[in-house]
């Protein structure tokens, strides 16, 4: 179980201004009540262009935008390549929706030109003729997440990278291999709006478990939350037409 005493988590929300229209702050605000039902400590930072990202952060998050949105951030997100590179190397949590999740890949072809990506994954993003909206359901090591799904962008992984769930309802990544979002180290990327983790407990708690664990030992555990209305939300969600 987890040691109460002096546990602490910094969270930091990557472009907030500028990566924010479809809801994602839940995602914070899910990982902020769920740390401190738990009694542990949560202090949140938020990192916008021309911020430095602290490097004594333990989770990072940020949140899906239109193209506009994307461009951006571009140029800033490529000064802070390296970091983030780091970060993702040394096991700290990062969590990215939809436009920046295409961006943790090497790039995003537009009809505009390429945006520039960090390289986290292995994989690239296009533009497709089309978006792909509607209800998700993917199966995942995190129960079977469910979400909502607005992007235009077909993301391809490599044979390399790992998707974070196969998807029995939605699009997923591309509409075509069934995969959705991915996974590398502590790293997660999804496309999955709604908010993601209020409706998804076990993936917000393993997100919090990897992150305690790292700084604090592999032997965390986290005491079981009364997830009954979450739990509910996800059965509703998982019936919904696409």
């Amino acid at each position: 179980m987890v040691n109460k005493v002096d546990m602490k988590i910094k969270l930091c929300h990557l472009y907030k201004k500028e990566m924010n229209i479809y809801g994602d702050t839940g995602n914070i605000l899910a990982l902020k009540w769920r740390m401190e039902q738990r009694d542990i400590k949560v202090e949140l930072t938020t990192c916008g262009v021309d911020d430095k990202i602290p490097t004594d952060v333990d989770i990072i998050f940020s949140g899906g935008g239109q193209d506009s949105g994307q461009y951006k951030v571009q140029d800033d997100l490529i000064k802070k390549r390296k970091i983030l590179q780091d970060f993702h190397k040394d096991g700290k949590v990062i969590l990215a929706i939809c436009g920046m999740y295409q961006l943790l890949g090497h790039r995003f072809i537009t009809r505009q030109g390429d945006i520039e990506g960090v390289s986290i994954f292995d994989m690239e993003t296009t533009a497709g003729p089309d978006r792909l909206i509607g209800n998700v359901v993917s199966e995942s090591e995190y129960g079977n997440l469910v979400g909502f799904e607005n992007h235009s962008g077909r993301t391809y992984l490599s044979d390399k990278t790992a998707s974070l769930g196969k998807v029995t309802k939605g699009a997923g990544n591309n509409g075509e291999d069934k995969t959705e979002g991915a996974i590398s180290l502590n790293t997660f990327g999804t496309y999955l709006h709604g908010p993601l983790l209020p409706k998804n407990p076990l993936l917000a708690d393993e997100i919090i478990t990897r992150a305690l664990s790292r700084k604090y030992g592999s032997s965390v555990q986290l005491v079981q939350l009364n997830d009954s209305y979450a739990n509910k939300a996800a059965a509703i969600a998982r019936e919904l037409p696409r």
